[in-house]
């Protein structure tokens, strides 16, 4: 052994195991995944007129939407609330995502006339203008996933309402829990804690957002994350 490894290895045990192991650490930490990201959905940038955070998006698209703004987002608080009385329409989050986790927290403001049919709901894995999209219902009949999915190549409707386990969501005035994580082409609806849907979509990217649908509600607590 020359002597410098020889004088390693008499003075400095440990030495040669770092040298040896050193490689082997760099192999091991390029092959581990990437740690999650979060994504703001509230940014410092949000005035900066060539990057708009938020878009409204007619249902269907391709209309122009209501001179009425129904959607008021609040950066300091990171909040947002829709009047839903400006027509059916979305709010979309100006990124794409593949696999992401997002946890969010949305009431409706109850109604004390008639026989309200509360209803909204939050987009994942949407294209760009809506004709594809997938949803995490809101609704007082239960959270569920719904959508219209590539299959084959063709948009196909599906609706797992009668495949979820238990109806989670709390009565309208009351804060409901949504957590929707989306790996590859499954993705799952927690509500209030536990799983209530599974479902393999077509898409392995896509927008994710609001619906308004006639009701006021409001979204607080967004959480999300891109995932290896």
């Amino acid at each position: 052994m020359p002597r410098n490894f020889r004088t390693i290895y008499e003075f400095a045990h440990g030495r040669i195991a770092i040298l040896y192991f050193l490689p082997s650490v760099a192999i091991l930490l390029a092959s581990m995944p990437a740690p999650a990201q979060s994504v703001d959905f509230f940014p410092a940038s949000h005035d900066d007129a060539q990057h708009e955070v938020w878009t409204r998006i007619t249902i269907p698209p391709g209309h122009p939407v209501s001179p009425v703004a129904q959607w008021h987002i609040d950066y300091a608080a990171r909040q947002i609330v829709c009047d839903g009385n400006a027509g059916h329409e979305w709010l979309r989050f100006n990124r794409e995502f593949g696999n992401f986790a997002c946890h969010l927290k949305w009431r409706f403001t109850p109604v004390t006339t008639g026989t309200p049919k509360y209803n909204s709901g939050v987009f994942f894995r949407n294209d760009a203008d809506g004709n594809i999209w997938h949803q995490a219902q809101t609704t007082l009949a239960g959270g569920y996933i719904f959508g219209v999915t590539p299959v084959d190549g063709r948009p196909k409707s599906f609706n797992l309402q009668k495949e979820m386990t238990e109806n989670r969501v709390k009565p309208a005035g009351q804060w409901n829990v949504y957590d929707i994580r989306c790996v590859d082409d499954t993705c799952t609806l927690a509500v209030n804690g536990a799983t209530v849907n599974t479902v393999h979509v077509g898409v392995e990217k896509g927008y994710i957002g609001l619906e308004a649908e006639g009701y006021r509600i409001e979204f607080k607590d967004f959480k999300v994350k891109e995932l290896p």
